[in-house]
């Protein structure tokens, strides 16, 4: 009873410990005044509402939903065909072309963003947006690559053996059977491609600098200027995303399965 005790006192006094910044920052977050202080004097939740009412944030948070809702999609778009043929075509040569998937979130992200640069730099599409669109895509297919690949696995090969056998053809396995299996391996590698976009910072400064400002950057740029709560309000924000999204993920999808656990009749 009392390591019980003790056990639990201590993955609290660690919980603690994990959430303390997000505590300060929300705190920092509901000032009533321009400060940053803490504990938080008076209460206000003006700074959330400049989020959505200051054209210049209001503006930099629909690029950052843009840039994360279309990089995300690209991303997918890359990882599912990718995905598809490792696990039709099963050879040593074809795991070359899951670690050429894997390689732009294995490097450091600053030779990563420095590779983007250069790139675009030389096609002369330096600050266009649809470049950090692109290079989002590229940088976070690894995340619907991983789910994906998951998604494959789980599936039994009879099945697909068995549609094969009676005539069916790749597009219609792939239409009739696989996609219904791995949709919510999908949904969670489009998620996390969409969350991690949305805070990511260094990728988009070095593909579109300072022409569109996405709320990452228009936080670095303001901090030019003072420190105020509506960046811990953005912060918040970012956190409260990424809980909603995982959230629905855990809610509506097998979390043991999309984290690569087998099922109960499987095991």
């Amino acid at each position: 009873m009392t390591a019980r005790l003790l056990r639990r006192i201590y993955f609290a006094l660690v919980g603690l410990f994990l959430a303390a910044p997000l505590i300060v920052v929300a705190g920092v977050s509901i000032n009533e005044k321009q400060t940053l202080a803490f504990p938080p004097k008076g209460f206000s939740l003006s700074w959330y509402a400049q989020i959505f009412t200051d054209p210049e944030w209001r503006l930099a948070l629909i690029h950052s939903l843009t840039l994360a809702v279309c990089s995300a999609a690209i991303a997918v778009a890359i990882a599912l065909p990718l995905a598809w043929f490792l696990w039709r075509r099963i050879a040593p040569w074809a795991n070359i072309f899951q670690v050429l998937g894997l390689a732009p979130f294995v490097l450091p992200p600053v030779i990563t963003a420095l590779g983007f640069l250069s790139f675009w730099a030389t096609l002369g599409l330096f600050g266009q947006f649809y470049t950090a669109i692109i290079s989002h895509g590229i940088f976070f297919v690894t995340l619907p690559l991983v789910t994906l690949s998951l998604g494959f696995a789980s599936i039994d090969r009879a099945l697909v053996e068995a549609a094969s056998t009676m005539g069916a053809d790749d597009r219609t396995v792939l239409k009739t059977i696989v996609l219904p299996l791995i949709l919510p391996y999908l949904v969670s590698g489009y998620a996390f491609a969409f969350v991690l976009s949305l805070n990511e910072y260094i990728v988009a400064y070095m593909t579109i600098g300072f022409t569109s400002e996405t709320l990452p950057i228009k936080i670095f740029n303001s901090l030019r200027y003072g420190y105020t709560p509506t960046m811990a309000a953005v912060s918040v924000f970012f956190v409260v995303v990424a809980a909603v999204v995982f959230g629905a993920i855990a809610r509506f999808g097998d979390i043991r399965k999309l984290l690569g656990a087998l099922g109960t009749q499987e095991s």
